[in-house]
């Protein structure tokens, strides 16, 4: 309705419930629930379970059944004391990588900060960097600011509003099959779409799950649903990225790829914008016409092939 401040405190509460909530009810889970897992690791009363199940698996499953057994009897129970102690090293490491997130969980209040900062006064410190880069390299300085400008806009267009509609898509599509934790795997699949995994990840095993407890009907649904999800991306990213910025998509997706590999989650934006002002510069470099002091003969003719 026309008035700034009321922008500022939707959009901060967009933010809020979009990126902070979701990453911090992933990582309370992870904590809450390693506990359990860590004791069960450490404790010596640890045995490998018999799988009745095995035995209902078609041509197969009398062999599977009695090879675990045979397993189990001759010496199960030495197995896992070997095994043990590298199964408490791994789920104690994984938690410590939760914990660690703590990081992201303050860059993500530090983001909320200064998006209400930008949000509210944005215009006059844009315009000031764009003076600067102007004063610094002329028009092509002014050209890369409002390029990395577009680059941005393009990665959280393309890459972050495709995660979002995946993994909203696929968590309906759990909470309507009946999937326990539908939420949280909900969150899990948020992060995978981000870091260009895809919600397969999680909507697969929850197929298996649906057809190991006999539930064929919702198991068949989300399947065709899960087909749906997981090749949505393919149609609605392109879209997107195309309305934030004209760059290829191999350079939008390298970018995030590579990114999050050197910079961690923020890489999802660093590594997308430095490959795409990098190859506009170069581009512009490369087809950029010959200054006026040339040949005039020679410009004419580079003119013609240009066009």
């Amino acid at each position: 309705w026309g008035r700034r401040s009321l922008a500022v405190l939707v959009m901060t509460i967009l933010l809020l419930m979009l990126f902070v909530i979701p990453v911090a009810l992933l990582v309370n889970s992870l904590v809450d629930n390693s506990g359990p897992v860590i004791d069960w690791a450490t404790k010596g009363n640890m045995e490998l379970p018999t799988f009745e199940w095995l035995n209902g698996i078609p041509l197969v499953g009398d062999k599977l059944y009695a090879g675990w057994n045979t397993l189990v009897n001759s010496g199960g129970s030495a197995i896992i004391a070997k095994i043990r102690p590298y199964i408490g090293t791994t789920t104690t490491w994984f938690l410590g990588q939760a914990i660690h997130i703590g990081s992201f969980l303050m860059h993500c209040a530090l983001m909320l900060l200064f998006s209400v900062l930008l949000y509210a006064k944005g215009e006059t410190l844009g315009n000031g960097i764009r003076h600067f880069a102007f004063r610094l390299a002329g028009t092509r300085g002014d050209a890369a600011v409002l390029l990395a400008g577009q680059a941005i806009r393009a990665v959280a267009l393309g890459v972050v509003v495709t995660a979002l509609v995946q993994s909203v898509l696929g968590g309906v599509g759990l909470a309507v099959a009946g999937i326990p934790n539908a939420t949280l795997l909900t969150v899990v699949m948020v992060l995978c779409c981000l870091v260009q995994i895809g919600p397969l990840l999680v909507l697969i095993p929850s197929i298996i799950w649906l057809y190991w407890t006999g539930d064929n009907t919702w198991g068949t649904v989300l399947l065709v649903w899960s087909c749906v999800v997981g090749t949505m991306d393919n149609v609605i990213r392109p879209v997107l990225i195309r309305m934030g910025a004209d760059l290829p998509m191999i350079l939008i997706l390298s970018g995030v790829i590579g990114g999050l590999i050197a910079f961690g989650m923020i890489g999802l934006f660093i590594g997308p914008v430095l490959l795409a002002v990098s190859y506009r510069l170069i581009s512009v470099w490369m087809h950029e016409a010959p200054q006026p002091q040339d040949d005039p003969n020679e410009v004419v003719e580079v003119l013609e092939e240009r066009d």
